[in-house]
């Protein structure tokens, strides 16, 4: 993927910065090919390493773990202020009610 900015990856923006990564060893590229199979080991003990070009951040190499955390989104349903009965009763008559208000 190439990157045309920080918007790409905010996705994974709360894993990078929610976990304590802003502290996470950097490795070059050429660095990080070459120790390749030290960073895994790192990953499989809970340690991240944050891959770079030119110094600028591209990639993670992070256990699974955190990935499966950040990807799974919490039910809205159990949030204060859920919206359930918010439409009343009859939650039809009410977006009719509301369509009728809006057409005048």
């Amino acid at each position: 993927m190439k990157a045309g900015g920080w918007g790409e990856v905010d996705e994974f923006r709360t894993v990078l910065y929610g976990s304590g990564m802003t502290d996470t060893p950097r490795k070059g590229a050429e660095e990080a090919r070459n120790q390749l199979p030290h960073l895994l080991e790192a990953a499989e003990d809970g340690r991240s390493t944050i891959i770079t070009r030119h110094g600028r951040p591209v990639a993670v190499v992070a256990p699974v773990d955190l990935l499966d955390a950040s990807a799974r989104q919490a039910p809205l349903t159990p949030l204060a202020g859920s919206g359930r009965g918010l439409w009343g009763e009859d939650s039809r008559e009410t977006l009719n009610r509301l369509r009728d208000e809006w057409r005048g």
